[in-house]
């Protein structure tokens, strides 16, 4: 090809040429020329060469990229600025080298559809949500362009402001900001960062696709606003939302984009005939602004209906549409009893949540498959959803071991995947680099680490039994009051406590070798004495050790359980800054030796007080972990439960009287579907049960939830027959307590968090009585507790000292009020 372009440089002017080709330089874009050339008017003298190829345009595209960076320089950038440390210009370099980066790398691997406006500096629903002008008036927005001193305080709160509620984005460990809609919202464009990130990659030379959360999903995402009817129909917004939208689609069109993708994943959803009338509706209303533009819908995490597929394959205006075809292969089935001819297909056939490497050549045969169905110029090569979800590049992990690595896909090289089946599709197949695909792929398959005997053969074991305690929680409640004799409405923390900068340093030293194990073990123990100092001297009833000696709930864990593998810099987003690494569960799981024994032991030996012993649950570890793909995700559950159970039998031998298994993630875990929600819950409660089935009655078992809605799974958690909850409530606007007042009953002991962890804001000691005597309203004195919504860990001591304190402050002051009325 290099030779054909010097022999027409040499016949033509490139410079008037050049307008012809791409708009942008791409090793996936072929020259082609046909009815555009003869447009061409050569000066006078110029011999004409007209060439006729029929080279394939190799079609790929993804759904959207880590906002971190491959270092977290972006997480490091924001928290310089909330801490004053930077200024705003500052982050915005930041931000913005980020994203020249993103997309030079996406224009240098080959990708011909890029995607703009889905970075952000905290989540694209908030950006959506300050695109609409949605801003609750607690935030004293008085008009104008969103900017930093609006946008960050719903996000986070502050001193004076509670933040807006945060809860999962769907089954990942992403969270977002929910909107707070009502009748009397006024909608305005008040945010133009869709445009102007649009015309920054086009003054780079690169021409994107912009992203916008659609409008329907917008809403089914979003809560009524406080003091609105619970009733309220939010879907009534449509017709207030649209006119922002045609704003924007007019600005867009303006600044030259040819394409705009619109993100619409609830339509993988249950949605009703009405639900899907309103996508019919916005879209019908949305077209003559549309007009012009080609316009992709995607839909990713989960199969589309057969009734949404109806209602989105027959949407006027609509170019072309997005399907998850890794997590959503039901939906192939679809797509073979009639796709429409004139729309675009965009195949998402490469894993967004997951770092496996694809399985080229089956992925090829499926392409082929859809060419088939589609035609061969309306298949797009796609990922299944945002590369959001997965790590950066796994050229930043030089020590991890080379076969393990071989096995592995991070985003950078998900897009080397987009563009390798993009090119054999188009007839320009790589066979070396299928063939190294093919050879790791075997060597993972017939790899002896990924198989244990012992642990199958255990797991398989499990299936004969529901594995629940012998008695009923309230006889074992009673022997747990006898020996731990705890006062009404009991203060507990839900575990972590600050961890500091000299902290982390300390860790990272000794995991480097640069400090002595007892120089490590002299820090640590110092650390968590003045954890047990601290919560005596405020006077909290059970403790925690405060888990200086962890780096994160799930991979500390995993770090001390075979079968797992470890990244250096295999950072995700997980809300705002907050990144987690994510083990890779490669192979059969087991516990080689105690794990959180000798630490417990010591901390509990420094305090009369109960001390919790703290476990990351099953689950958990399961859903916040890169699982492997070749087996069922419930017999890999088993297995880590097997595991902890040993880890928890171990606590209790050392004389630890009340140990608490964190299920955080338990809501997460569950199915977008209905159908599919009650096989997930039985096997996920099924394996938290596993972990503590064999404790005797005076040992209390707690667990602890977060940011999820919870109320649909009431009895599930209820099943889980665990001693005493702990459960995130403050934050979602108390929604927990609803179920109570419902009707539900609730013997074990709970703890709905009083406080919000997640914002610097320092609740009041009558703030937190008021939500105390809330629950208690609708929950027994006998079984609440008082704690916060979640762990410390986050947060500065000079926010948790006076915050713990006004809640023990808030909880004697019930205490005397519960006793005087006796």
């Amino acid at each position: 090809m290099l030779s054909i372009a010097k022999k027409l440089s040499s016949l033509l002017y490139m410079k008037q040429f050049l307008p012809l080709l791409s708009t942008h330089s791409s090793s996936s874009t072929f020259l082609s020329f046909g009815s555009s050339i003869s447009h061409f008017i050569p000066p006078r003298g110029t011999q004409f060469l007209r060439f006729n190829f029929h080279f394939r345009t190799m079609a790929s595209h993804v759904g959207g990229y880590p906002r971190m960076g491959p270092k977290r320089e972006l997480k490091f950038a924001l928290e310089s600025f909330w801490d004053g440390k930077s200024s705003a210009e500052d982050l915005e370099k930041v931000a913005a080298d980020l994203r020249s980066s993103i997309w030079k790398q996406m224009v240098d691997a080959g990708i011909k559809y890029i995607p703009s406006n889905t970075f952000s500096y905290y989540d694209q629903v908030l950006d959506t949500t300050a695109m609409l002008g949605a801003i609750p008036p607690r935030y004293g927005w008085n008009g104008g362009e969103i900017d930093f001193d609006v946008y960050f305080p719903m996000a986070r709160g502050n001193a004076f402001v509670p933040a807006m509620e945060m809860t999962k984005w769907f089954d990942t460990n992403y969270h977002y900001i929910v909107p707070e809609l009502g009748p009397d919202v006024k909608f305005s464009y008040a945010s133009h960062k869709a445009v102007t990130e649009y015309k920054e990659a086009k003054s780079l030379g690169i021409d994107t696709v912009p992203v916008l959360v659609g409008p329907v999903s917008f809403l089914l995402l979003s809560k009524t606003a406080k003091g609105v009817e619970k009733s309220f129909p939010l879907l009534s917004l449509i017709d207030k939302i649209l006119p922002v939208y045609k704003e924007v689609i007019a600005e867009l069109k303006a600044a030259g984009t040819s394409w705009i993708q619109f993100d619409e994943p609830t339509l993988v959803k249950d949605l009703d005939s009405h639900q899907l009338q309103v996508f019919s509706h916005a879209y019908s209303e949305l077209e003559l602004s549309l007009s012009g533009l080609n316009v992709l819908i995607e839909t990713y995490f989960a199969d589309v209906p057969a009734e949404a597929f109806k209602t989105v394959i027959a949407l006027e205006g609509v170019t072309a549409l997005g399907f998850d075809l890794v997590r959503g292969s039901k939906t192939l089935d679809l797509i073979k009893t009639g796709f429409p001819s004139e729309k675009y297909l965009f195949a998402g056939v490469v894993d967004g949540r997951n770092i496996w490497a694809n399985d080229l050549a089956s992925s090829l045969t499926t392409l082929q498959s859809l060419e088939n169905l589609v035609g061969k110029d309306k298949l797009v090569v796609s990922t299944s959803c945002s590369l959001l979800h997965t790590a950066v590049d796994l050229v930043n992990e030089t020590k991890l071991d080379e076969e393990i690595k071989s096995w592995l896909a991070f985003a950078a090289q998900k897009l080397v995947e987009v563009n390798a089946l993009a090119k054999a599709l188009a007839g320009q197949k790589d066979e070396a680099f299928f063939s190294a695909n093919a050879v790791a792929r075997t060597s993972r398959i017939s790899s002896p680490r990924v198989t244990n005997a012992t642990v199958q053969k255990a797991a398989a074991a499990l299936k004969g039994s529901d594995h629940r305690r012998a008695t009923t929680v309230s006889t074992r409640l009673e022997a747990q009051q006898k020996k731990l004799t705890l006062p009404a409405l009991p203060t507990t923390t839900i575990g972590s406590f600050p961890q500091t900068l000299e902290l982390r340093k300390v860790r990272r030293e000794y995991k480097a070798n640069k400090i002595p194990e007892e120089g490590y073990v002299k820090y640590i123990t110092e650390e968590i004495s003045k954890v047990v100092k601290l919560q005596e001297e405020l006077d909290i009833d059970v403790l925690v050790h405060g888990e200086p000696e962890r780096n994160d709930m799930v991979e500390y864990f995993g770090e001390q359980l075979s079968g797992f593998a470890f990244t250096a810099n295999g950072w995700v987003q997980s809300y705002g800054s907050r990144c987690v690494k994510p083990p890779i569960i490669y192979g059969d799981v087991s516990r080689p030796k105690p794990m959180t024994v000798f630490w417990s032991s010591l901390a509990q030996s420094m305090s009369k007080r109960p001390m919790k012993g703290m476990l990351t649950g099953p689950v958990t570890i399961l859903n916040w972990s890169f699982v492997r793909d070749d087996q069922p995700r419930f017999e890999t559950c088993y297995q880590i439960a097997l595991a902890i159970k040993d880890e928890v039998e171990d606590l209790e031998k050392a004389g630890i009287n009340v140990i608490q298994i964190d299920e955080a993630a338990l809501r997460e875990g569950l199915p977008l579907r209905k159908s599919e929600e009650a096989f997930y819950l039985n096997w996920a409660v099924h394996s938290f049960r596993i972990t503590n089935c064999g404790v005797q009655d005076t040992t209390q078992i707690h667990t602890h939830m977060c940011y999820s809605n919870f109320n649909d799974i009431i009895h599930s958690i209820i099943n889980m027959d665990a001693d005493v909850i702990t459960i995130e409530n403050s934050r979602s606007d108390e929604k927990l307590l609803s179920v109570f007042r419902e009707g539900v009953t609730y013997g074990a002991g709970i703890g709905p968090g009083v406080y919000d962890i997640h914002s610097p804001r320092i609740p009041s000691t009558e703030e937190i009585a008021d939500r105390i005597s809330k629950m208690l309203a609708v929950l027994d004195t006998n079984i609440l507790w008082v704690n916060p919504d979640c762990g410390l860990k986050t947060r500065k001591y000079t926010e948790v000292k006076p915050a713990l304190s006004n809640m023990v402050a808030a909880a004697k002051l019930l205490r005397n009020q519960l006793a005087s009325m006796k």
